[in-house]
C-alpha cells in the first residue's frame, strides 16, 4: 500500500540537517577554496566549529529579530525555560520522564510554578515551543484570535498517515468544507438518536447484569468504547461493528495493553492499533520537530494503519457500490434519509478522502464519550452520596421509563455531574495550535501568578501552542481553592456557578471558538441518557483494585502529593485522548426496580 505523503517528514528533516550540519562546512570549505586557505589537519575541528558558530549565529540573529517585533508590538517576550544544559536538554529529559511516569500534567504544573507564570516558552532544541494553561492565552488562541492560528504544519506531518484529510487535520477552505459536511449530522436533535442509544444501552447493560449476577469485575472502559463505537458506527455509517458481541476482556488472562488489557480477536487487534497510533503521535509531539530522526527508515504508524483501513476500507467500498447501484435505479435521497457515510460518499468518491473523514469521527465519537462515562462511573464509585442523589432525581424526572429529550433536559444534577467530570478530565486535555506565519500578541496573562506587566505577550510566526484545558480546569485563581475536588454542586450553587457564568471561556472540554466540536450535543445526549438507564438499573458501583494491573495502581508515592494526586484511586493517562491506565474495572450491584413503572 503506497503512502504518498509519507515522505513529507523526510524531506523536511533531510532539510534540516544540511541546513543544521551540512550548510555550515560547505560554506567554510568555499571561503578557504577561494581564499586558498589550506586548513589540513584542523579542518575536524574547523568544520565542527563552523556549525557551533553557524547555530550560534542564527539563534542570536532571531532573538534579535524578536526582541525588535516584540517592542514594535508593544510586548514582551514569553519567559523563557533556562537549564543547566545546552538547548535546555536537562529540562527536556525530566519533562519527558515526568509525563511519562508522574501525575497527568504534573511535570507541566511545576514547570509552570517554578517560572511563576502560565505561558511558558521551553526553548528545547534552541527552538520556539510555547505551553501554556493561561485562560486568557487559550481564549485568544481558540477564539478571538483564532485567525492569527492553524493547525498547522507541524501537527499535520505528525498525524498525516493517521488521519490524513479529516476535520481535525486541515485548516482554511478543507476544514470549512469538512465541517459544513458534517455539520447536518450532528447539530439536530433527531429521534432515532434516543431509539438508537435504547438499543446499545440495553445491549450493554445486560453484559453488565450478567457480571452484577455473579459479582464478578469488568473492564467498564473497555465496555464503554464498545458502547459508543457500536452505537456511532450505525448512526453515522449505517452499519454496526458490533463490537459488544466480541469477547471481552478479563481480569489476569487477556493481553495487557496501556488502556487495559485487549482480547486476542479482530476487535482487540483494531484497538491496539488505534491506540498504538495515538500513542506514537503523543510521542512524536513531545519529542518536537526532531522526531523523524527516529523514523527516518520505517514510519512506526504505517502496519498500525493498515490495521484500521482493513476496518474502514470495506465499509467506504460498500457504500460507493451502493451509492452506484442506487444511481442506476434513480433513486435519490434527501439528507434526512442519509447516512453520514453515504452523505460523504455523495460529495467524493475518492477513498482515502472518505476513509480519512470517517476516522476523525470515529476517533472523536468512540474515545470522547467512552472516556466521559469511565470517569463519571469512576466518581460514582468513589463519591456514593453523589451516586443515590443522582439515582433520587433521575427516579424522580424519568421513573423507571427511557428518558426523552426533554426528560433530560430536567436533569440538572445530572448536567452537573456530567459537566464537573468534564472539568477535572477532559476528554481532550492537551492540545497545540500553531501560529501563522505572521507574528502576532497575545493578551495579558490571567491573574493565576502575579505579574509585573499587564503588557502583552509577543507569539512568534510558526510557532507550536500547546495548551492544556485539563490545568486550566482545575487553576484554583479561576475555580476556587477546592477546584481539585470533586463536587457537582458548584454547577447549582448561584454564587459559585457565577465564576464560569462571568468568565465562560474557563470551562472548554468541548473547545471553543469557531473549531467548538459540532458532536457536543450528540456527546451530551448519549451519555446522559445511558447514565439515566445506569441509575434505573444498578445500585452500587465499587472499584476493583484487587484485578486492577499492579502498574495501574497509584503509587504510593502520590498519597503525600499535592491536589487530586493524593486521593486519586486510579491513574489517568493520556495520548491524543484521555484514558484510564489499566482499565476501570468495577463490581456492579443491581437495583431493585420500583413500583413507579
Amino acid at each position: 500500500m503506497a503512502y504518498e505523503k509519507n515522505a513529507n517528514f523526510r524531506l523536511r528533516i533531510a532539510r534540516d540537517i544540511f541546513r543544521l550540519l551540512v550548510a555550515p562546512p560547505l560554506a567554510l570549505s568555499l571561503v578557504a577554496h577561494v581564499a586558498h586557505i589550506r586548513l589540513g589537519w584542523w579542518s575536524p575541528l574547523a568544520y565542527l566549529s563552523s556549525i557551533v558558530f553557524a547555530t550560534i549565529a542564527r539563534v542570536q540573529y532571531a532573538d534579535m529579530i524578536h526582541r525588535r517585533e516584540a517592542k514594535q508590538l508593544g510586548a514582551r517576550l514569553i519567559p523563557r525555560v533556562v537549564g543547566r544544559w545546552p538547548g535546555n536538554i536537562d529540562v527536556m529529559l525530566k519533562l519527558q520522564k515526568g509525563l511519562s511516569s508522574g501525575y497527568i500534567y504534573q511535570a507541566y504544573l511545576e514547570l509552570f510554578e517554578e517560572y511563576q507564570c502560565t505561558t511558558l516558552n521551553t526553548r528545547f532544541l534552541w527552538t520556539d515551543n510555547i505551553i501554556s494553561m493561561d485562560q486568557e492565552h487559550c481564549k485568544y488562541v481558540l477564539a478571538t484570535g483564532f485567525n492569527h492560528f492553524w493547525r498547522g504544519t507541524a501537527q499535520k506531518e505528525r498525524l498525516e498517515t493517521f488521519l490524513g484529510d479529516g476535520i481535525f487535520n486541515r485548516d482554511d477552505e478543507v476544514w470549512k468544507e469538512h465541517r459544513t459536511l458534517a455539520r447536518p449530522f450532528f447539530t439536530r436533535d433527531r429521534a432515532s438518536d434516543f431509539e438508537l442509544f435504547e438499543r446499545y444501552t440495553a445491549r450493554t447493560f445486560a453484559i453488565l447484569s450478567e457480571k452484577a449476577a455473579l459479582n464478578e469485575p469488568i473492564d467498564v472502559q473497555d465496555l464503554y468504547a464498545r458502547f459508543t463505537i457500536d452505537a456511532a458506527s450505525e448512526s453515522l455509517f449505517g452499519k454496526n461493528l458490533d463490537t459488544l458481541s466480541g469477547c471481552l476482556p478479563r481480569p489476569s488472562s487477556s493481553l495487557p495493553f496501556e488502556r487495559g488489557s485487549v482480547t486476542d480477536d479482530a476487535w482487540g487487534t483494531f484497538v491496539r492499533a488505534f491506540e498504538t497510533l495515538q500513542r506514537i503521535n503523543t510521542l512524536r509531539a513531545r519529542t518536537g520537530l526532531i522526531w523523524p530522526l527516529f523514523e527516518l527508515f520505517d514510519d512506526k504508524t504505517i502496519p498500525y494503519v493498515d490495521t484500521i483501513r482493513h476496518w474502514t476500507d470495506p465499509l467506504v467500498q460498500q457504500t460507493l457500490d451502493a451509492k452506484a447501484a442506487a444511481k442506476r435505479a434513480g433513486v435519490e435521497r434527501n439528507v434526512e434519509e442519509k447516512t453520514f457515510l453515504q452523505h460523504l460518499a455523495d460529495s467524493t468518491e475518492d477513498v482515502g478522502k472518505i476513509r480519512d473523514q470517517l476516522l476523525n469521527i470515529l476517533l472523536a465519537a468512540r474515545d470522547t464519550t467512552a472516556c466521559l462515562l469511565t470517569y463519571v462511573t469512576y466518581f460514582l464509585a468513589v463519591h456514593p452520596d453523589v451516586a443515590e442523589k443522582l439515582r433520587q432525581e433521575v427516579a424522580h424526572v424519568c421513573g423507571d421509563r427511557p428518558p426523552t429529550y426533554e426528560k433530560i433536559k430536567k436533569l440538572k444534577y445530572m448536567k452537573a455531574v456530567i459537566d464537573e467530570t468534564l472539568r477535572l478530565f477532559p476528554p481532550v486535555p492537551l492540545n497545540q495550535r500553531q501560529s501563522r506565519p505572521v507574528s502576532c500578541t497575545l493578551p495579558a496573562p490571567d491573574a493565576t501568578f502575579p505579574v509585573d506587566s499587564q503588557r502583552p505577550l509577543y507569539m512568534p510566526k510558526s510557532t507550536t501552542f500547546f495548551y492544556s484545558t485539563l490545568l486550566v480546569q482545575r487553576n484554583k485563581a479561576l475555580w476556587g481553592p477546592d477546584a481539585d475536588e470533586f463536587d457537582p454542586d458548584r454547577w447549582i450553587d448561584p454564587g459559585r456557578l457565577s465564576r464560569y457564568t462571568s468568565n465562560p471561556t474557563m470551562f472548554t472540554p468541548f473547545s471553543a471558538g469557531p473549531r467548538i466540536c459540532i458532536g457536543q450535543n450528540y456527546a451530551y445526549n448519549e451519555a446522559s441518557y445511558f447514565l439515566v438507564r445506569l441509575m434505573q438499573n444498578f445500585c452500587t458501583f465499587t472499584l476493583a483494585p484487587d484485578v486492577q494491573p499492579p502498574s495501574s495502581l497509584p503509587p504510593a508515592e502520590w498519597k503525600a502529593g499535592r491536589g487530586r494526586m493524593a486521593f486519586e484511586r486510579v491513574r489517568p493517562e493520556a495520548a491524543m485522548t484521555l484514558f484510564v491506565k489499566g482499565g476501570l474495572w468495577v463490581r456492579l450491584g443491581r437495583a431493585v426496580p420500583s413500583e413507579e413503572a
